[in-house]
């Protein structure tokens, strides 16, 4: 499936903003919430619809709405901070949540959580901001098809390339959806040039 990577003229400028160390958290928040509301209307585009009948002020018409539910699934703790847009502009919209820990070290992810509403029939979108070697993304979406999702999509913030090989190889049929490819990664697994650990700036830690 195809990488596709925002091209929008606000997502540069935010991104640029989030990517900068002077950054303070109130304000990467606010980044965060505007750079995954553009990818939330990137990854949606092709939403099933269907018609329904309504009365307008003028007339009556035949208009569409969407089809059914669509399920996100933000990889923990820093996915939480996609979650906001995707419950402000869709109506049915369910969140699970699957809990992946990085080890500094390593750079091998452990999980510790996993809670999901049903997934079978359902648009499920996973969301994490960093995509970097991918061993993070590549469990949820092996923890989401168990659990029946069919129909995904994965959504990030910032990827690398090594990243986006490692997602391609482990689930060649999942669109990946970022906001920015960047360069490489380095000795310790960080992207370059990124933008640093996604969660400590969102939180302050």
């Amino acid at each position: 499936m195809p990488l596709h990577v925002l091209q929008h003229p606000l997502g540069a400028h935010v991104l640029t903003h989030l990517r900068d160390q002077t950054t303070k958290p109130a304000l990467f928040r606010t980044l965060a919430y505007q750079i995954s509301l553009l990818l939330a209307l990137e990854a949606t585009r092709d939403l099933a619809t269907e018609e329904k009948s309504i009365e307008t002020p003028m007339e009556s018409m035949i208009g569409r709405v969407l089809a059914r539910p669509l399920v996100i699934v933000p990889i923990l703790r820093a996915g939480l901070g996609m979650v906001q847009p995707f419950q402000d502009i869709f109506p049915d919209v369910s969140v699970g949540y699957v809990g992946l820990e990085r080890d500094h070290t390593t750079a091998i992810a452990r999980s510790y959580y996993c809670k999901l509403p049903p997934l079978d029939g359902k648009r499920v979108l996973v969301i994490d901001p960093m995509l970097a070697t991918g061993g993070s993304a590549v469990q949820a979406l092996d923890v989401v098809k168990s659990a029946g999702a069919k129909e995904l999509g994965f959504i990030c913030i910032v990827a690398s390339p090594e990243g986006v090989a490692a997602l391609e190889k482990a689930h060649p049929d999942v669109p990946i959806y970022a906001g920015a490819l960047d360069r490489e990664l380095n000795a310790k697994k960080y992207i370059l040039p990124g933008l640093g650990d996604f969660g400590d700036r969102l939180y302050g830690t």
